[in-house]
């Protein structure tokens, strides 16, 4: 055997034995970016995985499969009623005792039957109202309660919790109130901004927002971090429908001043009113399942009840109040689409409870037909006078 043949296992063995120190285990690059450590002391690093197959996208999460870890409200108080009305005595319902789940449903049950819901938040934004909002939409979902009013009374607070808390309000379904003697200042205008759909009778204002653990020494460093908050700020005020230019106005206004947005400005900005994205999204949809005759009325009466309705100083109640006769000249509720008809927890707090269901006439027994077909000619007088809300025009909200 020749001595290049009798050195050709030995280089053999040599090879492998180099291999085996650079991949031990023979790691694939997608393993090595699962095992890279994450941190390299006190700073994050990042290696090289490009030859790594992309991750499998994480399968969706429905807001019921959260977790429900312990959680209170700091900084804040809310109530719930299933009314608008919060003039009458029950004015603004039951105090909220704590966000457990066996406390958040005892407090929406009521509403269950109507399914109408009002809550009313004074206080901070903060991590605990995200929680809260969170909670009692997944409460609000099982028992099937699909209209939702926030009435907000907040002077601000964290903005990164104001922009979960508005992603959480976006993807199911609130109106926003800010009633008169209400305000809505600082972080709270994200949470407003989140509404489907927002009517604001109280004060709306804006600020810079402050860095509490900023460690910037100079105009310029302070304003790099500023400028990474701002942008996340922009982006979620353009997927609510609202314009950039709010951030922009905040950026001029010094931390312990306030400027007031006056109504002109709120409609303007898109703080006021229907939010147009959920506005394009609601349009495709009612297209297609109510018709071009809907979507044109509706646009008419949102004109319409922005003109007549909407003026400066005139409380919540008045505004349901306007709004609801006003609904009636452009044929609303609509007999096809009740549910899409504009201010339609309006017409939901304005009927009365669901009839109880009876037994039918062939059930009863013999003797008992004459003594109930009383109770049964009300019930049937009662669901009449709900099928033809428009035909009332009640001279207040409930």
């Amino acid at each position: 055997m020749s001595s290049r043949f009798r050195w050709l296992p030995l280089l053999c063995l040599a090879l492998a034995g180099c291999s085996q120190l650079e991949n031990p285990g023979n790691v694939t690059a997608a393993d090595k970016a699962t095992r890279a450590p994450a941190s390299d002391g006190e700073n994050m690093v990042s290696i090289n995985a490009a030859d790594a197959p992309p991750p499998a996208p994480a399968p969706p999460r429905s807001r019921a499969d959260r977790p429900w870890p312990a959680a209170t409200l700091e900084n804040g108080r809310a109530w719930v009623t299933c009314t608008t009305d919060y003039t009458g005595d029950a004015g603004d319902g039951a105090e909220l005792d704590g966000l457990a789940r066996e406390q958040i449903q005892q407090a929406l049950a009521p509403c269950a039957e109507r399914g109408l819901l009002r809550v009313r938040y004074s206080g901070k934004i903060n991590p605990g109202f995200t929680e809260m909002m969170w909670r009692l939409a997944v409460v609000a979902d099982a028992l099937k309660i699909h209209k939702r009013i926030l009435d907000l009374d907040s002077s601000g607070g964290q903005v990164e919790s104001a922009i979960v808390a508005g992603d959480s309000i976006g993807e199911s379904g609130w109106t926003i109130w800010v009633r008169e003697g209400s305000i809505c200042h600082s972080a709270c205008v994200f949470v407003l901004a989140a509404g489907d759909n927002r009517l604001v009778s109280g004060k709306v204002g804006i600020h810079r927002m402050m860095r509490i653990s900023s460690k910037a020494t100079s105009r310029a460093e302070l304003n790099r971090e500023l400028h990474e908050v701002y942008d996340n700020v922009k982006d979620y005020l353009q997927r609510n429908g609202v314009a950039v230019g709010v951030a922009d106005l905040m950026m001029t206004v010094p931390n312990r001043s306030l400027r007031l947005l006056s109504a002109e400005e709120l409609r303007q900005f898109g703080l006021d009113g229907t939010n147009a994205v959920q506005d394009d999204l609601e349009r495709i949809k009612q297209m297609r399942a109510c018709g071009d005759d809907f979507v044109q009325r509706k646009d008419a009466f949102l004109v319409a009840f922005d003109q007549q309705c909407k003026r400066d100083g005139v409380d919540m109640e008045s505004i349901n109040s306007c709004g609801q006769a006003l609904k009636q000249r452009f044929g609303f509720p609509d007999a096809v689409c009740p549910e899409e008809s504009p201010l339609s927890e309006i017409d939901v707090a304005t009927l009365p409870p669901a009839p109880p269901v009876l037994a039918p006439v062939s059930a009863q027994l013999p003797g008992q037909a004459g003594g109930d077909a009383e109770p049964a000619t009300a019930a049937e007088g009662a669901a009449a006078e709900a099928a033809q809300p428009a035909r009332e025009a009640p001279a207040r909200t409930r």
